[in-house]
């Protein structure tokens, strides 16, 4: 594997690349923010951590941030599909939605004051975190068993409650493509002020890496899954 951090790199600068190192240098008490003009290697020795593991942990989810999807998910079985969404997007969520969350509210609390629209990013994005937390739940504990169920047993009953647990899955999709859109538009397109600390351009970051991933995700769905679904359950309107 290439190694694309060393200990030698500013941690700044690897934030810059690779904006989910926030939550590891996080958790081990490492300042990004105002001590990010350093070597790692300042860092690693001020606070007697393993550098060799963190390195390690690092450039190991770098690399998967890197990795491409190539299948055609449109020939693939329902099941299969469905499997690569939760433990890709779903699970992208599960853990971005509540990491990114203290950071936005940090930004609000911190610049609100002279950058009266984070208070705005702060709601919206909340906003979209409750919409998408339970958007995912009923995804997996309703929606996609029933989508098994019906073509496992494609029966008239089953094919009509799917056709009208898509359309709500879709109005949802509109719903929380609707904020993203909203929270892009006054970001600037998710570009920060020349002043803007390191805290304030990681969370313009990651709003920006979160909307790449819900427009994957979406499309999956909306453009592959559901339509699938929806055609063969045509004769059952």
């Amino acid at each position: 594997m290439e190694k694309r951090f060393t200990e030698q790199s500013l941690i700044g600068d690897i934030v810059a690349q690779f904006p989910k190192a926030s939550d590891i240098f996080r958790s081990y008490k490492i300042d990004f923010c105002c001590g990010g003009q350093r070597p790692l290697k300042e860092a690693l020795e001020e606070r007697n951590l393993d550098g060799e593991a963190i390195l390690e942990q690092l450039n190991t989810l770098y690399a998967k941030s890197l990795e491409k999807d190539e299948k055609n998910w449109a020939e693939a079985p329902y099941g299969e599909l469905i499997d690569h969404i939760i433990a890709k997007h779903h699970r992208y969520l599960a853990e971005e939605l509540p990491q990114l969350s203290p950071y936005v509210t940090k930004v609000l609390r911190v610049h609100g004051a002279n950058h009266p629209h984070l208070a705005q990013i702060h709601k919206l994005f909340n906003e979209l975190k409750t919409e998408l937390e339970q958007h995912t739940i009923k995804e997996e504990t309703y929606a996609f068993p029933l989508i098994l169920r019906f073509e496992q047993d494609p029966t008239p009953e089953n094919g009509k409650t799917a056709q009208q647990t898509i359309r709500e899955l879709v109005d949802e999709h509109d719903s929380a493509g609707d904020i993203i859109k909203t929270i892009r538009e006054i970001t600037n397109d998710f570009t920060p002020p020349e002043d803007a600390c390191r805290t304030y351009r990681l969370v313009y970051h990651r709003l920006e890496a979160l909307e790449k991933d819900l427009s994957e995700h979406i499309h999956l769905e909306n453009n592959i899954l559901f339509p699938r679904v929806l055609n063969e359950t045509e004769t059952f309107r």
